[in-house]
């Protein structure tokens, strides 16, 4: 079995090096590498995804500086059909480096201003096993795994480079270190159920903390971390042009391959187990006091406000993410997020897009009686503002010049409005 796996290894690294080598052209642009051809006959698809974000703060916020911050992706989707005869199940494996510095730490915000921006490290982003049901009704996931890819998630907002844009603040910042996002997942259990082609249940069980070490963790599935439990109804709708064919209406779970859809409306509430600190109130002795759960719901809408029929790809989108979380425990009683996107606007590049967005955090009223206990100045919310262009060079790379006015970073009298300028590029093959 050794002598097997060297050569198979040996094979892959000759087909690399042939590929790589210059001035010999083996493969058709759009065609894949040598190497992955066998691998994707026996069920095992690789792809790579470069993100890297040159980043300024041009005024304001915390301090003036520069940055750049690159994350790696190395993902593999597994076929349980062609690797070990299991009709409808689906493995995926993603691996993360994250490397480079910090804009949030100029910007000072605490939404944050890029989606990649986190401490280095090389970790397993994702690593799980989803069965669908042989009429795809049901769809069963388990492993470590990104709640944002299927919850908390609207297609509009992924333009935008802000993180609140892709969980609000309300959720984003809940729980002991966040809930199962980017930079960090937890492990997890998913369950949805499509009882309507265009309408999906999600429900979801997840560990309280991520499994990579956080402050005031106690490791995976510690008692003291409790769980989080997410639901979520979505209702979705497509044009004639776009709509899956009938046999396809059913799709669910991850690697669904579904068109994009026009219209979006999502009602999602979670719920952590464990016990935090109250914001402001103590005990007799003066500790503060322990409250038991934490919780909060959202709105979501994301709605198709033009489409041209001459070109389907000229499109004009609007949508509003609506959060209320517990105040007694949460630093952000209240987030409201809304954005408009163009794409298609300039003649000959229908894959561009061009945005406009909002995101509004606002301190809940324990989190300010507790910074005036402590005679903090505080105000009552973090504002951002973000406009965002994207680029689609070639089907391989994408480059995203963005523009963010952060009103009030960190709800900090002392700090002056920011003003943050990023060019973000995306290589993916």
């Amino acid at each position: 079995m050794t002598s097997g796996i060297m050569h198979w290894l040996n094979r892959v690294a000759v087909s690399l090096l042939l590929y790589a080598a210059p001035g010999v052209c083996l493969v058709q642009a759009g065609d894949p590498p040598p190497f992955e051809v066998p691998l994707i006959k026996s069920g095992i698809t690789p792809s790579f995804i470069y993100d890297g974000d040159a980043a300024a703060d041009l005024a304001g916020g915390a301090k003036r500086g520069t940055a750049y911050e690159s994350n790696l992706h190395v993902q593999f989707v597994l076929d349980g059909a062609r690797l070990a005869g299991l009709p409808g199940v689906t493995g995926f494996l993603d691996a993360l480096w994250i490397y480079g510095g910090q804009p949030n730490l100029f910007a000072g915000a605490d939404q944050g201003v890029s989606n990649i921006s986190a401490p280095q490290a090389l970790r397993l982003y994702e690593a799980w096993l989803q069965y669908n049901t042989p009429h795809n009704r049901f769809s069963f996931l388990v492993g470590r795994y990104d709640l944002n890819t299927e919850f908390y998630h609207l297609r509009s907002a992924t333009l935008f480079l802000n993180s609140s844009f892709g969980v609000g603040a309300d959720f984003g910042a809940s729980g002991i270190g966040g809930p199962s996002i980017f930079p960090d997942t937890s492990l997890a259990v998913r369950v949805a159920y499509k009882p309507i082609p265009n309408g999906v249940l999600r429900f979801a069980i997840l560990d309280g903390a991520p499994v990579d070490p956080q402050p005031g963790s106690s490791g995976p599935f510690n008692p003291h971390n409790g769980l989080l439990l997410v639901a979520e109804a979505d209702y979705v709708t497509h044009s004639p042009e776009n709509a899956p064919p009938f046999s396809s209406r059913f799709r669910i779970g991850r690697q669904a391959g579904l068109p994009p859809y026009d219209d979006k409306a999502t009602l999602g509430a979670w719920y952590y187990t464990a016990s935090f600190n109250d914001l402001s109130s103590v005990s007799p002795s003066g500790l503060p006091l322990r409250r038991q759960g934490e919780g909060g719901a959202y709105l979501l809408l994301d709605h198709l406000l033009y489409n041209s029929k001459s070109d389907p790809k000229r499109r004009i989108t609007g949508f509003i993410q609506l959060g209320v979380t517990d105040q007694l425990v949460d630093r952000f009683g209240s987030y409201i997020g809304a954005g408009v996107t163009v794409a298609g606007l300039i003649q000959g590049r229908p894959d561009d897009e061009l945005g406009l967005a909002m995101a509004m955090a606002r301190n809940g009223s324990h989190y300010i009686e507790g910074q005036q206990m402590a005679d903090l100045p505080v105000t009552t919310a973090e504002t951002v503002i973000e406009l965002s262009y994207l680029a689609q060079i070639a089907s391989w790379l994408a480059m995203q010049p963005d523009l963010q006015y952060v009103i009030n970073p960190n709800t900090d009298p002392r700090r002056s409005d920011a003003v943050i300028g990023q060019l973000q590029l995306e290589i993916k093959f």
